[in-house]
């Protein structure tokens, strides 16, 4: 009985590949559910699928490329790494980066839970970012001083629960009420007509920013028991994102034939329930989807944590292999100072971020565009050239490895340029 019992505590341990799994995904699936079915519902369903499909695959490759890095390395950092194969100025940039991304995906989340209070409050602005700091606050501060990622994983797997939820409610509405009278097949699957190439760029951009989870690779590849391994994480990538591309592919179909096309989407599904907001199914899915986001707060403050702590420990002259000698007693585990410090401001960043900019979608294209790009498809290559260069007798630009890489490299600066200039013409309102 006691054998039973330990096998089943220790299938869902700390660094397993499926717990691991789970919050890898978990902060891969948040948001980027919420506004999916808006894409969709402009660039058609197969285009949507085939967007999903192919940022799947690369996203699996990417995650593969910053393991293989991490553990040859023995680096579990994007600033670390970099400082390894690079120098501390890419060190800093790339962190800088990653940050921003880290940042405007929280803020995300928190904008997020202003909607939800609206919608089932009806508040006004005022109230809502008054609701929006007291969660940054009470709920959101202490989540961001873990010390370990993988300590979220039974709330990351309620959290996916909660956004399948929202799911079934969405399969619910169009059951209740019909397919919207606004699709037809074409448009359905080809889209409304219209769409330009800014709007198929901007769709682009929200499946990298879908699929985005490459900023906690590291951590968790050195989280892995027994110990960090090639095979495990690719198998964690792969269950990772088979999950997120089941929940999105069902929220773009089930999303588009609930709401309908073009411009009866609003920004995000939370908007597009307001109609129902008192069913009681409904009104629990909207508070389930408040819990998921605000679970996936810690996923994204991590990284955010490790840049400001680097940035410290190079100011203070530290390395690496420093930075369990500085701690302090903070409940029952040991953080360092700096931690506390750097958590706590990055949360008030976020919370500052939440109250001024409450437009998602706009945040979401170009987020995704920007930091997600940058870190999923050009740092990850980047990585893979460096190592292999150590090696100069056996190095060769033409190697299989290598011509991939540089491939890879340059279809992540494709992304990065030109979806960057899609994404923002239309904060500028042009």
């Amino acid at each position: 009985m006691q054998s039973t019992k330990f096998q089943r505590q220790s299938s869902f341990r700390r660094g397993g590949v499926i717990p691991t799994a789970i919050c890898l995904s978990k902060a891969t699936i948040s948001v980027g559910v919420l506004s999916m079915s808006v894409h969709a519902a402009e660039v058609g369903a197969l285009y949507q699928l085939a967007c999903l499909m192919l940022g799947g695959m690369l996203t699996v490759l990417s995650i593969r490329m910053i393991s293989v890095a991490s553990i040859e390395t023995k680096k579990w950092s994007f600033e670390d790494v970099c400082e390894e194969l690079f120098h501390p100025v890419m060190s800093i940039f790339t962190g800088f980066m990653n940050a921003c991304v880290c940042l405007g995906s929280a803020a995300g989340y928190l904008i997020v839970c202003g909607q939800v209070f609206v919608v089932i409050f009806q508040a006004d602005n005022a109230t809502r970012n008054l609701f929006v700091v007291l969660v940054g606050i009470f709920v959101c501060c202490p989540m961001a001083l873990a010390r370990h990622v993988g300590f979220m994983r039974h709330l990351a797997a309620l959290s996916v629960g909660a956004l399948i939820l929202l799911v079934i409610v969405v399969a619910w509405y169009m059951g209740d009420r019909g397919i919207d009278e606004s699709v037809t097949t074409e448009n359905f699957l080809l889209g409304p007509g219209g769409a330009t190439f800014i709007t198929y760029m901007n769709s682009i951009n929200n499946m990298i920013f879908a699929y985005n989870n490459q900023f906690n690779v590291p951590q968790l590849t050195g989280e892995l028991t027994p110990e960090p391994s090639r095979n495990g994480m690719t198998k964690v990538a792969l269950l990772s994102t088979s999950i997120s591309f089941l929940l999105y592919a069902s929220v773009s179909i089930l999303g588009v034939l609930a709401f309908g096309v073009a411009e009866n989407q609003k920004d995000s599904l939370i908007l597009d329930l307001m109609p129902v907001r008192k069913e009681i199914h409904v009104l629990i899915s909207l508070i389930a989807v408040m819990f998921s986001v605000l679970t996936c707060f810690q996923f994204h403050i991590y990284p955010v944590r490790q840049f400001l702590a680097y940035l410290v420990r190079k100011a203070r002259g530290r390395s690496s292999d420093d930075e369990k000698t500085d701690v302090v007693y903070f409940g029952r585990s040991l953080t360092r100072w700096y931690d506390i410090f750097c958590a706590l401001g990055s949360v008030c960043l976020v919370v500052l971020i939440a109250v001024v900019i409450t437009s998602l979608r706009a945040m979401l294209d170009f987020i995704g565009a920007f930091g997600a790009a940058y870190i999923s498809f050009m740092v990850p290559p980047m990585w893979i050239i460096a190592l292999r260069r150590k090696d100069e007798k056996n190095f060769s630009w033409f190697s299989r490895e290598i011509l991939f890489s540089v491939s890879f490299l340059a279809l992540g600066l494709f992304l990065f340029v030109f979806g960057t200039y899609s994404a923002i013409l239309p904060i500028l309102g042009l």
